[in-house]
């Protein structure tokens, strides 16, 4: 298993990026969460396998059809947490 933070910035928030990014993560089996930043951009906690993340992490660099994805930073995160679902925050 492999965790990843993403921090999306461009026009994420307002266009139900995070519910399009849960359904996402529930069809490649991702477990952890999204949220609103205070900045406007939009963050992922991502956990699952790495062949499994490759294509969620792909399409967050899309988003959903009216998002405009400037920006991905993809990093390890300084959470531990054990996630058992993917869910909005």
């Amino acid at each position: 298993m492999k965790t990843v933070q993403l921090t999306i910035s461009g026009r994420v928030q307002g266009v139900y990026f995070r519910a399009f990014t849960q359904k996402q993560a529930v069809k490649y089996g991702v477990t952890g969460f999204v949220c609103n930043k205070g900045d406007g951009s939009v963050e992922v906690i991502a956990c699952a396998e790495a062949a499994k993340l490759e294509p969620f992490i792909s399409w967050c660099h899309k988003g959903p059809m009216m998002a405009k994805v400037n920006k991905v930073d993809i990093t390890e995160p300084l959470i531990t947490e054990a996630f058992s679902r993917f869910e909005i925050r």
